[in-house]
């Protein structure tokens, strides 16, 4: 497929996407179904065209006056990736597959060279607009750049996996890939997306992901488990275990002594979490199903860290998941909140005097997080709100970003929100809490 036939599919799938209000990757996968004469970079580029207009969905109508899925194709392709008009024209031109030529106003949207004038912030920032006051709360006059950062493309992230490998070993097992560090985590390497239509790489065909040495994790999700400051010997839950992403990661820092217990409500959430733990190495974790009466029990008031990576809107994964920034709703926050609530009551509970519970989620909303910390604190006053930055600092070796940490209360407490703006991961938020002696 040539270009033209590339914008006319993007555009055929945001339509979809429109339509029926369901999950963008179940509409490019339709799509390929129905047109197998695509090939694999043919569609991945389909992909990355749908993903980036609904990334910068909001500002891209702005700007061309529409947010048809014709305006938001024809502008990703020109705005984002970086094609001239001249080529824009010629492309619509010289494919019969390609949508119709420009429109004189398409054209003067396209070569505008800033947003028209009196275009709201939250379109500006590409953010939905009921979340305009949250988010103008969490970043107040960062508020626009912050959501940018939120809009832009996300590079493939692992974990160096030490119980099997160490980072400069898988660097090099992935110089093909023009891996690197990571900024912050010691264990992180970065791997670039790309731009435009180049394929994004799959790095879960490499050899050295099949032997265990890394696993695909975001560096602020690393640094999340991280915090935690989970010791050889310890005992810990992983509250809300997934996949068991972090648990592993807790097995990792534990050097696999001690017991990791990894629960979750909904078991469908387990997912491949057998494969994952074989692949690792890890022998310390052991999975708690949900049964009839409570699995958790003997638990009770024995843990040293209750990791609890709380049900969130997911609103620091935009950059993954652009289509779920527009599909959320008000409700949604609303049942998320309960059930942060819910969870941190049940893993507080786990929690021995002087141990810790270690609050995380992937959201950057006010309402997620300290307004979390600051509810459960004053329920349960025999836990105190830690010294995070602090737990950053072991981690990392270095101090926080003051942009990063937030003061809460009167006792030198602190969290972290990280941000891709501000630390090149996606949003995430972490608090220590202490469980006092």
């Amino acid at each position: 497929m040539r270009d033209g036939g590339r914008i006319a599919a993007a555009i055929e799938v945001l339509g979809d996407v429109d339509r029926t209000r369901r999950p963008v990757q179940d509409a490019l996968k339709d799509w390929g179904l129905a047109h197998r004469f695509a090939g694999s970079r043919d569609r991945s580029a389909i992909g990355n065209l749908v993903f980036d207009a609904l990334r910068c969905r909001a500002s891209l109508a702005a700007r061309m006056g529409s947010d048809s899925p014709r305006a938001l194709a024809l502008a990703a392709y020109v705005r984002l990736w970086g094609r001239s008009i001249e080529q824009l024209d010629a492309t619509l031109a010289e494919d019969r597959h390609a949508p119709e030529p420009l429109t004189d106003a398409e054209r003067a949207g396209l070569v505008a060279p800033v947003l028209p004038e009196g275009t709201p912030l939250w379109q500006a920032a590409d953010v939905p607009e009921w979340l305009e006051g949250s988010l103008r709360r969490a970043f107040g006059d960062r508020f626009v750049e912050e959501g940018a950062a939120l809009a832009g493309r996300a590079d493939v992230d692992l974990r160096v996996n030490p119980l099997k490998s160490d980072r400069d070993t898988v660097l090099k097992s992935l110089d093909h890939l023009d891996a690197r560090p990571c900024r912050h985590s010691p264990f992180g390497v970065r791997v670039p997306s790309g731009a435009a239509d180049e394929k994004p790489p799959h790095v879960a065909s490499e050899l050295s992901y099949k032997k265990g040495w890394f696993e695909i994790q975001d560096e602020g999700s690393q640094l999340a488990a991280l915090m935690a400051l989970a010791r050889p010997g310890e005992q810990a839950v992983d509250f809300c275990a997934g996949a068991g992403g972090k648990a592993l990661a807790l097995a990792a820092a534990m050097d696999n002594k001690g017991q990791i217990y990894a629960y979750d409500s909904d078991r469908r959430r387990f997912g491949d979490i057998l494969e994952r733990i074989a692949r690792s190495g890890a022998r310390n974790i052991q999975i708690r199903e949900p049964k009839r009466g409570d699995v958790l029990a003997d638990l009770a008031g024995r843990i040293d860290v209750v990791l609890v990576d709380a049900p969130c809107t997911g609103s620091g994964t935009w950059r993954r998941r652009p289509d779920a920034k527009w599909r959320l709703a008000p409700g949604a926050l609303e049942t998320r909140q309960r059930e942060q609530a819910s969870v941190l009551a049940d893993g507080a509970r786990l929690v021995r005097p002087g141990g810790r519970l270690v609050y995380v989620t992937c959201s950057v909303l006010p309402e997620e997080n300290e307004d979390q910390v600051a509810a459960f604190l004053a329920a349960h006053p025999d836990f105190r709100l830690g010294d995070t930055a602090a737990a950053w600092r072991a981690v990392t070796g270095t101090v926080a970003d003051p942009l990063t940490v937030l003061s809460l209360g009167d006792d030198g407490g602190t969290a972290l929100r990280l941000t891709p703006a501000t630390t090149g991961t996606d949003g995430f938020f972490c608090a220590v809490l202490n469980r006092q002696g």
